[in-house]
């Protein structure tokens, strides 16, 4: 039996899962840190936490909206990942 293809399909779903559950935050986190770099530019302000508690706040605020749905996504993946190990 080959071994290896199974674990490659489990790597390949793991890199998947980790794009798909990290995009949320890093994609509002980049259009927010965005969205102040144009502020900071067109005002002429310079002051480096204008960008750190507005993330900060958002990813928080992303993090209690998607928070259940990250966890079935990852509950999912390692019920997925036992059964492959019950199936080897």
């Amino acid at each position: 039996m080959d071994y290896y293809t199974p674990v490659f399909d489990m790597l390949h779903t793991a890199i998947m899962v980790a794009a798909k559950v990290s995009a949320p935050i890093l994609l509002i986190s980049m259009a927010v840190g965005l969205v102040i770099a144009i502020f900071q530019a067109a005002t002429s302000i310079q002051e480096q936490t204008i960008t750190f508690v507005p993330k900060l706040f958002i990813i928080g605020i992303i993090l209690v909206v998607s928070g259940s749905w990250i966890m079935a996504t990852m509950v999912d993946f390692t019920k997925a990942v036992f059964a492959t190990m019950l199936e080897l």
